[in-house]
């Protein structure tokens, strides 16, 4: 199953839903790396600087490792094609608008934006609405 590549199709069917818990940005050295994956991050991206994570707050707190600002997850139930184009650009011209930040993960299945906590509910609005504005096919 290769997902939903149309604009309007994605828009229309995105179903937003803000996810429970608060998650963090952490970076640590690749010598680091290893005793890392026992954490369960989210997710992990290999940069030049570091193993990059997303991990819960709370589990960041507990090791001591240095974090971004919380962030709060909305997750696009829709199955978006990782081919699809433009959906990342109206998610983050939606939430431009409103003046809130957004780091877009792509998985699979699904697209995950990472927002400001405190910015979580007015980003799931500005999310919905953009969704109700478009034309169910």
């Amino acid at each position: 199953m290769s997902g939903i590549t149309e604009i309007d199709r994605l828009l229309a069917e995105m179903q937003p839903e803000l996810r429970e818990g608060t998650f963090v940005y952490c970076v640590v050295p690749f010598a680091e790396a290893e005793r890392c994956y026992c954490l369960q991050p989210l997710a992990t991206f290999r940069e030049e600087e570091g193993l990059s994570l997303i991990l819960p707050q709370s589990v960041a707190d507990a090791t001591g490792l240095a974090a971004s600002a919380p962030m709060r997850m909305i997750t696009l139930t829709v199955h978006s094609s990782l081919e699809a184009v433009g959906l990342t650009a109206a998610i983050a011209t939606a939430l431009t608008r409103e003046g809130i930040s957004a780091n877009v993960v792509a998985a699979f299945h699904h697209d995950h934006v990472f927002i400001p906590a405190d910015d979580a509910e007015r980003a799931l609005a500005a999310l919905k609405a953009l969704s109700r504005n478009r034309p169910q096919r």
